[in-house]
């Protein structure tokens, strides 16, 4: 086996592009990256401890084979535990070996990974993989929270969560690319949307591949770019983004929300290039505002201070996924799945 040493990893919030920057690279012929995050940083790094101890190993390959995301890469738990047995026990390798083997099916010679705030994990990834490439999706913050509310449209302090998130993934941005010159990239996804071509041009530079009009085309996700080009018949080569992406909060985010927004992130906006609006707020919305602004404060508070703790302490407060992700024995895979 070839061993991929120079993987893609793909970061940035949640409804921010990297589906979108996935489906352009992987109408690359040399890349392999799932069309589902693996999450395997996320919810399985460091919380099994010294995976040189057999035992530690067994529980967290037994996690990863129950985990739905993993599972859609179709892994061989028998031959992961050989071959990592073989070499460094470390969870970056453990990981890799999973990607590798999912690219090897599809006779790739890279792989990659996009998961959401990958970013927070960027020491760990260039130590271990020292050539890798991390491309940072970014996104205006109100267009991000509106594409969120549509999948979680209620809960307390939902602008101050939507800042916390947002605030967190922009610093991590700004500090990862001063620290890694070279290996890291921000991408904005809105200049991915109106110049596809030239964006992806520089990230084909950034990668060191070369580039293809299949890329802007995305080609190799029929799926996803026929779903975006609403029934459009497209050009060969044509992209099927639009500008009609940018912009959508505009008169679907409440006013108070969209100000609490801006006067949370709107430095860091500013450093990116996103203009705040002239909102005006009505008397209601400014006693609503004064109102929710506490448990706006509260909620950033309690994020940035959980995430804090998952960081720190991942055995002991790392995160899970949702108990709809994890399958039972039978459903992993038609009989118990172990490790061995």
């Amino acid at each position: 086996m070839t061993v991929c040493t120079n993987p893609i990893f793909i970061g940035g919030p949640d409804r921010c592009g990297k589906t979108t920057l996935r489906a352009c690279l992987v109408s690359h012929p040399h890349l392999s990256i799932p069309a589902v995050g693996s999450n395997m940083w996320s919810y399985f790094y460091g919380q099994y401890g010294d995976l040189g101890r057999a035992d530690n190993l067994d529980r967290c390959l037994t996690a990863l084979m129950h985990y739905k995301h993993v599972r859609f890469l179709e892994p061989d738990p028998a031959r992961i535990r050989r071959e990592f047995v073989a070499g460094p026990p470390t969870y970056g390798r453990l990981f890799a070996l999973i990607h590798q083997h999912h690219a090897e099916h599809e006779a790739r010679p890279r792989w990659g990974d996009q998961t959401g705030l990958i970013e927070r994990y960027a020491d760990v990834i260039f130590a271990e993989f020292p050539d890798a490439r991390m491309i940072h999706m970014l996104r205006d913050p109100r267009d991000r929270y509106h594409a969120s509310l549509e999948l979680w449209p209620d809960g307390k302090g939902r602008a101050g969560g939507a800042a916390a998130r947002w605030l967190y993934s922009a610093q991590l941005a700004r500090r990862n690319l001063q620290r890694y010159p070279g290996r890291y990239l921000i991408v904005r996804f809105e200049d991915l949307i109106r110049q596809p071509e030239e964006t992806l041009l520089a990230v084909c530079i950034f990668i060191g591949e070369t580039y293809t009009p299949a890329m802007t085309a995305m080609d190799g996700a029929p799926e996803y770019r026929d779903k975006r080009a609403h029934g459009r018949k497209l050009r060969p080569g044509e992209s099927p983004l639009s500008a009609a992406y940018i912009g959508l909060y505009d008169g679907s985010i409440p006013p108070r929300e969209l100000a609490f927004l801006q006067r949370a992130a709107g430095r860091e906006m500013a450093r990116f290039g996103y203009r705040p609006d002239e909102i005006a707020l009505s008397s209601a919305d400014r006693r609503q505002m004064i109102v929710e602004y506490p448990l706006n404060l509260a909620r950033m508070t309690a994020w940035r201070g959980i995430e804090a703790a998952h960081q720190r302490w991942p055995g002991v407060f790392g995160r899970k996924p949702g108990g709809n992700m994890i399958l039972s024995d039978r459903q992993a895979d038609g009989r118990p799945v172990t490790a061995a």
